[in-house]
This record gives structure tokens, C-alpha cells and sequence, in this order.
């Protein structure tokens, strides 16, 4: 859709504004994950790669699934505002739980970590579905440079956890010294997004023409982000009486059934990649030359490629628009189970890194394509409900694939 000069004042901060939520969106999370080899040392008995990653998920789901029964009545400025603010919170108290034991972990400052975990679950679904059904209704290059950003929040963490451990690995409790001030960098993080949704986003021109827009549609949701970037809208009733089409729209079932191959590809997608990433690359790729560092460098591997597969539809040429093309690309992803497999069993960490690139890759290719393409032709409410579906099923996705993920310790003593 275009839209007029005057209403696309601030494009250029409104991209940069999403990227940077998108980073907030899962940077505390992945400050978790990439941590790993601190909470293994701290927690060597609790399997801490597989269990923080299982007790977060079913709080982003369920949470997220009743977020998005509910979604046409939600606040989502509230709503969003109260995501970012749990994610800061939750931040704070993994470091504030590690200073007062002094980082000598035990059962009780474990049970602690993983309650956290359960409120990033919590946030997350806040976070992600909130957002993604905002940008649902403006234009593409908002929702890629969000997703994006999400994708840049793993290759940050990682890159920002070589950069801590490397500056602290040869200083007595380095390993320690090095994770709470990657912690303290995600706290400052965290705290920048809520300013920035609270304050920044909904002030900028392009942003309150498109929520304008879903507004004179019938979208309840944006009344609060409008108001707190000085507009008033009509109300339901008022919006009704001047054009009762505005009013309607698909149920959620209808866009469900218009939309399952998306659905199903989004679960697809998200149902492979954990149930290799992290656990398996954390804990099963066996003993290289790289020691300690082989995990950090896997997962690093997966957050830069996952990055730059976010970016490559931008190139239109390049971007894969067709539906059943989309399913038949994630089912050939399963592929990988074999082939991560027998790397781990036979092949050396070169063809490793190597397989956790392209699991990366196509993980953030596939993601943007189906987000991007999937809004189309929906008026605001249907785009906003739809992009909160999809979600859904992302998140569904991630928890089945971590859950699958425990198959590969059958054999090793379980």
C-alpha cells in the first residue's frame, strides 16, 4: 500500500525502532541460552540447556494462546508496554539471584532461574504476538526489520559472550565475571525498549497513519498507542453508524482455514530448529579442538546465518512467495535430523558448523517469508488477529521441538 509523504515522515526511525524491539523481544532469552556454559558449570547435574528452554515454553504458549483468543479486546499498547517491562524485570532478578549466592548455584537458586525462565515464557508471548499483529497492518519492511532484529539479538548475545568470556577467561572466576556483565548489558537493554515503545514508536508520522488506518477499519486494539501519539479515534459505535462494513471482519476460524499451509509451515519450521538448537548443539556434538569455545561458536554460527537468511527477502527476486513451495521447503528441512546425526557421530566440527549455518539460514528466510506474505489483502483487525495465529503456531512449533529435543540423550544413560 502506499502511503502519502506526509503520513511517511519517519519511516527510517520506525525500521530502526523495530529492529531494535525486535532485539528486546528476545534478547533477554538469548542472554539465557548463550550462557550456557556458565549455568553448565554452575548447574552440571540439571541439564540446564534443555530444562530452562522446557519450562519456558509451555508459559509462551499458553499465554499466548489465550492472548490470542482474546486478542480483538486487548490493549495491545498495554500489552506490549507489560512484555517488555517483565522482560527487564526478569533480567534483573537472574542477576540479583547470582550475586546474593555469590554464584554457587544449588537446587534452590536453580528452581529460582527456571521461575525466570517461566516469566520470559510469559513475556515473550506478550512481546512476539503483540508486536508481530501490530506490524501485521503496516508496511512489510516493518515486520522484516523486526524479525530481524530478532535474529540480530542472537548473533549480538553470542558476539557480545565470545567478547565477555574471551576479555575475563584468564581472570580468577572469569567465567562468572564475564556472565554478569553480559547479564547487566541486557538489563540497560531491556530498560532502552520500554522507553522506546512507551514513548518513541507511537509519536512517529508513518506509525500513526497506519494505525489510523486499522483504526477506520474497526481495530479496537491501537486506541491506546494512538492516544499517546496525540490522535483520537472514533469509537465503535460511531465508526459503525458511518460505515458499517469498517465493522466487519473474519473470525479468527475463517483467517485459521484461509491461512493453515502458512500455519502449518510456521510449526514446521520452528519444530525442526529446536529440536536441534540448543540442546543438541550444547550437549551432544562431543569433544573437539575447539573445547569449551564449540558450542559458543554453534551457536554463533546459527545466530549470524539465521540473521542474514532474515534479510535475503528483502530481494524480491530472491523471496519464495509461493505457498505450497513454502510447506514443501520446511518438510525437506527434516532432512537435517539425519545429517546432524551422523556429523556429530562420524564427521568433524567443520561439517558441523557448517550444517548449523544452514539450519540458520533457512530458519530466517522461511520465518520472513511466511510473515511478510501472509497479511496481504486483510483489512487491520484481520492482519493483526492473523499475525497473532501465526505466532501462536510458531510457539507451538518451539515447544514441540523441545520436547523432542530430550530424544537425543535416548541411550546416553536416560
Amino acid at each position: 500500500m502506499a502511503v502519502h509523504s506526509e503520513n511517511g515522515k519517519g519511516k527510517f526511525t520506525a525500521i530502526l525502532v523495530c529492529w531494535l524491539l525486535g532485539n528486546g523481544c528476545l534478547f533477554s532469552w538469548n542472554s539465557m541460552l548463550t550462557l550456557q556454559d556458565y549455568f553448565v558449570n554452575v548447574f552440571p547435574n540439571y541439564h540446564p540447556a534443555r530444562v530452562l528452554t522446557l519450562v519456558y515454553q509451555p508459559f509462551a504458549l499458553g499465554t499466548l494462546a489465550i492472548l490470542t483468543y482474546y486478542e480483538a479486546k486487548i490493549n495491545t499498547r498495554r500489552r506490549n508496554l507489560l512484555g517488555y517491562f517483565l522482560f527487564f524485570m526478569s533480567s534483573l532478578v537472574v542477576v540479583v539471584l547470582d550475586l546474593a549466592t555469590s554464584g554457587r548455584g544449588g537446587i534452590g537458586t536453580y528452581i529460582g532461574i527456571c521461575i525466570t525462565s517461566c516469566v520470559f515464557g510469559v513475556a515473550d508471548a506478550h512481546v512476539q504476538g503483540g508486536m508481530v499483529g501490530d506490524l501485521s497492518f503496516m508496511c512489510p519492511e516493518f515486520m522484516q526489520s523486526f524479525l530481524a532484529g530478532m535474529a540480530a539479538s542472537g548473533a549480538l548475545t553470542s558476539a557480545l559472550r565470545l567478547i565477555t568470556k574471551a576479555a575475563f577467561e584468564n581472570s580468577q572466576n572469569g567465567l562468572r565475571k564475564g556472565a554478569m556483565l553480559f547479564l547487566g548489558i541486557s538489563v540497560v537493554f531491556e530498560l532502552l525498549c520500554v522507553l522506546l515503545y512507551a514513548y518513541v514508536f507511537p509519536k512517529l508520522p508513518i506509525v500513526k497513519h497506519y494505525r489510523a488506518k486499522a483504526a477506520s477499519e474497526g481495530s479496537k486494539t491501537v486506541s491506546a498507542d494512538l492516544a499517546a501519539g496525540g490522535m483520537k479515534t472514533l469509537s465503535g459505535e460511531q465508526a459503525a453508524e458511518e460505515d458499517p462494513k469498517n465493522m466487519e471482519r473474519l473470525t479468527n476460524k475463517q483467517l485459521l482455514f484461509q491461512n493453515m499451509d502458512y500455519a502449518i509451515t510456521m510449526f514446521l519450521i520452528y519444530v525442526l530448529t529446536l529440536s536441534i538448537f540448543p540442546g543438541f548443539l550444547s550437549e551432544d556434538t562431543g569433544k573437539h579442538s575447539l573445547g569449551a569455545w564449540y558450542a559458543l561458536v554453534l551457536i554463533a554460527m546459527y545466530n549470524v546465518w539465521d540473521l542474514i537468511g532474515r534479510y535475503i527477502p528483502l530481494l524480491k527476486c530472491l523471496k519464495l512467495k509461493s505457498r505450497k513451495g513454502l510447506i514443501v521447503v520446511s518438510l525437506s528441512r527434516f532432512l537435517l535430523i539425519p545429517c546432524f546425526y551422523f556429523t556429530a557421530k562420524y564427521g568433524d566440527q567443520g561439517y558441523m558448523i557448517l550444517l548449523t549455518s544452514f539450519l540458520g539460514l533457512s530458519n530466517g528466510y522461511l520465518t520472513v517469508c511466511v510473515l511478510t506474505a501472509a497479511p496481504e489483502g486483510y483489512k487491520g483487525p484481520e492482519q493483526n488477529a492473523l499475525g497473532n495465529l501465526l505466532v501462536l503456531f510458531l510457539a507451538g512449533g518451539l515447544f514441540a521441538g523441545v520436547t523432542l529435543d530430550w530424544l537425543w540423550l535416548i541411550g546416553k544413560g536416560w
